[in-house]
């Protein structure tokens, strides 16, 4: 038993240090924003914009708005609202802007994966079909330059592209301004750096943007918790990569208390962990029969949920190693050495400040450090909670109330 329990220990040291030594590796790109070396073309491609609403009658207005003054030609870009099970004024405000509105109503197939298999079998079957689609959510607001950032990329060859996602609200709350880290992080340490790399992006939810005949050749069929997971492993199964557009920035309103924010990310947790058990063995062979880096990257991907359990198991083996007599007592666990767990732990935490130095956040933002732990805390069990109930597929919506403007963002 003790010899079982030496070799289990050590492997679990070096898959916890390996795994995690390898994501902070890759992130390290991020540090530099690589010049886009991609084209600037004149505005040819033709857009229709999807938004997913259920009852947002007090925020979806100021998108709407913002979206009919993009600076892209008229002409080549139309707005679709699907208002979906909602029970208050969202199609009537959204009828108010000019935009096209389809109301949905399902009791069975609930969700936003589903409004979105919905809405784009009828977009296919109207008279006028576009090169492009784009996904926002109703509480977004987009940058002007949005549909222009997106035309060169099309132009440019990509089929899949996702948006920069920055936070609307994030001085409404610890909570809010957590998300906001935690996003800065992901676009500059995630999306940024495997931009730089070379590999793939991964879709997030919303500002995505989709080449029609692929959407077409494909299906959606994306309609599990997180369909912007779903979709991104669909896509590298068939060697289809999405891209970065760093520049095209769409604002996304983030939960302000604790207990909404728990919800979601349960959602989240659960939806991912669901496409994971389905994406990341057949993902897995294909990396290896292939030997696709861009592959494997994917993969390590699916096992996000898993990443957070590591984190955490990062900060039980540096306590056993560094600060309890066990370090003494079972030769086995200085396996990796103290000055390797001290430098990871301290390269997990360290990226955070250096991500919002670089990105030139505000000083009130780094107030945010203080109770930042506590949220990334509270992942552990969230995800432990989601890994264990994957099979739960409630939909939780995300309650918005924040109508600001995109002038009120752009203020200094």
């Amino acid at each position: 038993m003790r010899t079982l329990f030496m070799l289990l220990a050590d492997a679990c040291q070096v898959i916890i240090f390996a795994v995690t030594a390898y994501q902070i590796f890759i992130s390290l790109a991020g540090f530099r924003r690589k010049a886009d070396t991609g084209r600037k073309h004149a505005p040819n491609r033709s857009f229709a914009i999807l938004v997913a609403a259920h009852n947002e009658e007090k925020v979806i207005g100021p998108l709407l708005d913002n979206l009919n003054r993009l600076d892209y030609p008229k002409d080549l870009y139309d707005v679709f609202v699907v208002a979906d099970n909602c029970t208050d004024g969202t199609a009537r405000a959204a009828a108010s802007y000019g935009s096209t509105v389809m109301e949905r109503f399902d009791n069975v197939r609930i969700g936003k994966g589903y409004a979105m298999e919905w809405m784009l079998e009828r977009l296919w079957q109207r008279e006028r079909q576009y090169d492009a689609v784009l996904v926002f959510d109703a509480d977004n607001l987009v940058s002007a330059s949005f549909l222009r950032e997106m035309n060169d990329k099309l132009s440019d060859g990509h089929r899949v592209i996702q948006s920069y996602v920055e936070t609307k609200n994030p001085y409404d709350s610890w909570v809010s301004l957590s998300y906001a880290i935690t996003y800065w992080f992901i676009n500059r340490m995630w999306q940024q750096a495997r931009h730089n790399w070379g590999m793939v992006s991964t879709l997030a939810g919303t500002g995505m943007c989709f080449e029609a005949k692929l959407l077409k050749e494909m299906g959606w069929n994306a309609t599990s918790l997180t369909e912007d997971v779903e979709f991104t492993a669909r896509c590298i199964e068939r060697e289809i990569y999405p891209t970065w557009a760093p520049d095209a920035i769409v604002y996304d309103e983030k939960p302000v208390t604790l207990a909404s924010s728990v919800r979601q990310r349960l959602r989240w947790m659960r939806g991912h962990t669901d496409c994971a058990r389905r994406y990341m063995k057949p993902l897995f062979l294909r990396a290896v029969r292939t030997r696709k880096f861009s592959q494997f990257d994917a993969v390590m991907y699916l096992f996000q949920p898993i990443r957070f359990l590591f984190v955490a198991a990062v900060w039980v083996m540096s306590y056993l190693q560094l600060a309890t007599p066990l370090s003494e007592q079972i030769a086995v666990l200085r396996l990796v050495p103290d000055w390797a767990w001290i430098a990871l732990n301290a390269a997990l935490f360290l990226q955070f400040p250096l991500v919002m130095a670089i990105e030139k956040r505000p000083l009130k933002s780094y107030l945010g450090l203080i109770l930042f732990p506590v949220f990334q805390f509270t992942w552990f069990p969230i995800t432990l909670v989601g890994l264990l109930t994957f099979n739960k597929k409630t939909w939780n919506h995300t309650v918005h109330t924040r109508a600001i403007r995109i002038e009120d963002i752009n203020r200094p």
